[in-house]
């Protein structure tokens, strides 16, 4: 894999994780406890025998930047092998920022024609998954193909919401579809590409098409280059605030297919709300702790059921946390209740308080009043610094913003099902 470049596409806004991407990248979320959602893209390039990446930044990239920091997490570190960050640019105009997948790739050209490749692969860095690009390329090779798409079977009614190649029996794809209304077929495009180099460059040239999968893909299937390559594993985009919690959840599933120790997932450890100098978790003899995620720092009296907590998660005695998504340095004060909660870092849950709690769950929760489309299965969203008062009560389908002080709240400390704070 000497021979092949890795392009990670990772400047994407991602705003339907809402208040998790306020302040950060999606791809920099942080994910499972110590990780980021970065990290899978990164160690698959390690575990796959890539020597030379870049990591394509845009929207908000700092702390995406930070994480990446020298890349030696991820053994990029030394003469032959590095991973570079590759801020944004503008075009002739001050305005042109990165306007798609393609028009990204082609205006960091000179990066591609500066490291010698065989092939161009590109990823996207808000996937959750575990690739061997290794036997993606050889079957490029082997299929003599210009262009490979990374291809997996889903289910029908999930057809629209993704690029739909159907496939010979040689591998070709012979037609494309593009988000169908009614798909012919029911094998979707991952957004993991492999180029020939040449031919990248030649595509990028030629047109001013902004993405790969409505412009240069369908080009590809024009020119008769377009092959696919079957991917059997487990898989999730984590663009939405749903798919994200379902995806930690999988990682207390055994059966989910999801295993992080396994995979060998990688992360920077130095990072300062990671691990360093961190004490060890703490979980004392008055605790429950069952199907849990608990990462170090964290001190642990009350209950835990089901839930992930990252680094520096304190969980005071008489508190319950059920299904929750809970990162760093977040306070779960005496006798809080908290259940199907996303809460981002530093929040503090009041004494006696409740979070994803619906007034009625036997009558159904509203979506989310503001955001429909994001919260509507009962999951409530707490953003970075916020405070949840002593004894305040937040429904399901909720949304508490970044950085809200208890002065902030209505005197009745109550937010209702489906309501923003």
């Amino acid at each position: 894999m000497r021979d092949s470049l890795a392009m990670i596409l990772a400047g994407g806004v991602g705003s339907r994780l809402n208040v998790l991407v306020s302040h950060r990248a999606k791809p920099a979320v942080p994910f499972g406890g110590i990780y980021r959602i970065i990290d899978f893209a990164l160690s698959n390039c390690m575990h796959s025998g890539i020597h030379h990446a870049a990591v394509l930044t845009q929207y908000k990239p700092l702390s995406l930047m930070r994480h990446i920091g020298t890349g030696a997490a991820w053994d990029f570190l030394g003469r032959t092998r590095e991973v570079k960050i590759l801020p944004p640019r503008t075009g002739d105009a001050a305005s042109d920022w990165y306007k798609g997948t393609a028009d990204a790739i082609r205006q960091n050209i000179d990066f591609i024609e500066a490291h010698f490749s065989k092939e161009v692969l590109i990823l996207s860095g808000d996937h959750i998954y575990r690739m061997d690009y290794q036997d993606m390329v050889r079957h490029h090779r082997e299929a003599g193909a210009k262009v490979t798409v990374a291809m997996m079977t889903v289910p029908w009614e999930l057809t629209s919401q993704f690029g739909i190649g159907i496939v010979n029996d040689a591998g070709r794809i012979v037609d494309w579809e593009e988000k169908p209304a009614k798909a012919k077929s029911n094998l979707a495009s991952m957004g993991i590409y492999v180029f020939d180099t040449e031919y990248l460059l030649r595509a990028l040239r030629q047109t001013t098409e902004e993405d790969f999968g409505h412009h240069i893909i369908p080009k590809a299937l024009r020119d008769g280059e377009l092959f696919s390559y079957h991917f059997d594993g487990y898989w999730r985009d984590v663009g939405t605030v749903q798919a994200f919690w379902e995806a930690n959840m999988d990682i207390l599933n055994s059966s989910s297919g999801l295993n992080l120790g396994k995979w060998g997932v990688c992360t920077n450890t130095d990072e300062e709300d990671i691990v360093y100098d961190r004490p060890p978790m703490n979980i004392t003899d008055t605790a429950e702790v069952l199907n849990s995620v608990i990462s170090c720092g964290c001190v642990v009296k009350g209950r835990v059921l089901n839930s992930i907590l990252s680094p520096g998660v304190v969980v005071e005695e008489g508190a319950f946390v059920n299904a929750s998504v809970l990162m760093h340095d977040t306070v779960v004060s005496k006798d809080a209740l908290i259940q199907r909660v996303i809460a981002d870092k530093n929040v503090r849950f009041g004494q006696g308080c409740s979070a994803g709690i619906p007034a009625d769950s036997a009558s159904g929760c509203p979506a989310n009043s503001l955001y429909s489309k994001h919260l509507y299965s009962g999951l409530t969203l707490v953003g970075k610094n916020a405070v949840i008062p002593d004894g305040a009560k937040v429904g399901g389908n909720c949304i508490i913003l970044p950085n809200v002080r208890a002065q902030d709240w209505p005197s009745s400390k109550n937010i209702a099902d489906g309501e923003t704070l």
